[in-house]
């Protein structure tokens, strides 16, 4: 059972670079990830079918064998993480938020932007979030219809991207915020250019590496953890059934 792979899934290419922390801090563990990009973007569509989309890859990852379920998509956490944990009660599932939290404590009461998509920020997971750290900071929401398609064409840098940020991000570039809370999967992958747009000062978080911890985390709760001291290997796998789109996610593993 320990040798079985850990499954994680995501609405196209962005839960690489959670799959990324969760190999950077479990080497040996085997994974498959599984991308829904014929179906991406999950923001902009209804919750009935993101939960419907979500449940039907995490069907196929235990189809595959996984060991533990780590749903790398805000939208998809949002939407039908409870209905996971309900269907698949006898293996971890875990899910991801975006990290308030370390940006709400970076400073005293800092403003804080939250970039996401328009569902994760519509839903009650987020809300309570939010209420949860209200009176800790300054905290503004901003959907991002149209940015996570810039990484699923593998374009993370460039003109184009660089004009798209300049637009949406005009009123914090003329009202500076102290953090950016990058609340999609995708996001971390344009983070630079985010920087270059905002400014140097601004701090950036996302939610991978506590994803890859809590992951950790309930592994070693249940006795999942791959023992073995070998390097674990990786299988990729998307909706898409195209070469370029794997080819795509074996560039994010290594992107830096």
């Amino acid at each position: 059972m320990m040798h079985r792979p850990i499954g994680v899934l995501d609405s196209g290419v962005g839960g690489i670079s959670v799959l990324r922390e969760l190999v950077a801090l479990m080497p040996n563990e085997n994974y498959i990830f599984y991308g829904d990009s014929y179906n991406a973007p999950y923001g902009t569509k209804s919750l009935e079918e993101v939960q419907r989309l979500t449940c039907a890859a995490a069907e196929h990852l235990v189809n595959r064998g996984a060991k533990a379920l780590v749903v790398a998509c805000n939208t998809a956490t949002s939407a039908a993480i409870n209905i996971l944990r309900g269907r698949y009660p006898d293996i971890p599932v875990i899910g991801i938020e975006p990290a308030l939290k370390p940006a709400v404590l970076a400073s005293a009461h800092p403003r804080v932007l939250v970039m996401a998509t328009p569902m994760t920020l519509r839903e009650e997971k987020f809300h309570q979030l939010l209420e949860a750290h209200r009176t800790e900071a300054e905290i503004v929401s901003l959907p991002c219809p149209g940015l996570m398609e810039f990484v699923e064409r593998g374009e993370l840098q460039g003109e184009a991207l660089e004009n798209f940020l300049m637009d949406l991000l005009t009123e914090y570039r003329e009202h500076p915020v102290d953090c950016v809370v990058l609340g999609c999967t995708h996001y971390p992958f344009v983070k630079n250019t985010i920087r270059k747009v905002l400014g140097e000062q601004v701090r950036i978080f996302d939610g991978g590496a506590g994803t890859a911890r809590e992951t950790r985390r309930r592994l070693e709760e249940c006795g999942l953890r791959n023992t073995s001291a070998a390097q674990g290997k990786i299988w990729i796998e998307n909706s898409l059934h195209a070469p370029k789109t794997v080819a795509l996610c074996r560039q994010l593993l290594d992107f830096s």
